[in-house]
């Protein structure tokens, strides 16, 4: 019972704590403009774990969708969310919105310094 006892806390003391860890991550922003585009059309970032904030600033649902990434995220008119992703190796990652697939744009991972 004990040992139960241990484990529960230690799990509840990790998820309690998984809100922060997110809240303390590089954080890069990328809207969904009006006029049906991303800015910044390219997102440049260093290789490790960072947070892209989301934000859907058009009148119409939009989706942030990266296959390379295996990343998704649905965003509702004028909601702001976001989405975590760690990724080593250095590149461009194709991204675009799965509701408007002519707008697209790129990850670009830097290497770390």
């Amino acid at each position: 019972m004990r040992r139960l006892l241990s484990v529960l806390t230690a799990l509840w003391i990790g998820l309690a704590c998984a809100p922060a860890q997110a809240a303390d991550l590089p954080t890069f922003t990328l809207r969904f403009k009006a006029d049906g585009t991303f800015e910044p059309a390219t997102l440049e970032v260093p290789a490790g774990r960072f947070k892209i904030e989301l934000i859907n600033e058009s009148n119409e649902p939009v989706e942030f969708e990266s296959i390379p990434l295996r990343k998704e995220k649905v965003l509702g008119p004028g909601v702001k969310s976001f989405v975590v992703i760690t990724i080593s190796r250095p590149g461009e990652y194709p991204f675009f919105d799965d509701f408007h697939q002519n707008v697209k744009g790129t990850l670009v991972v830097k290497p770390k310094d």
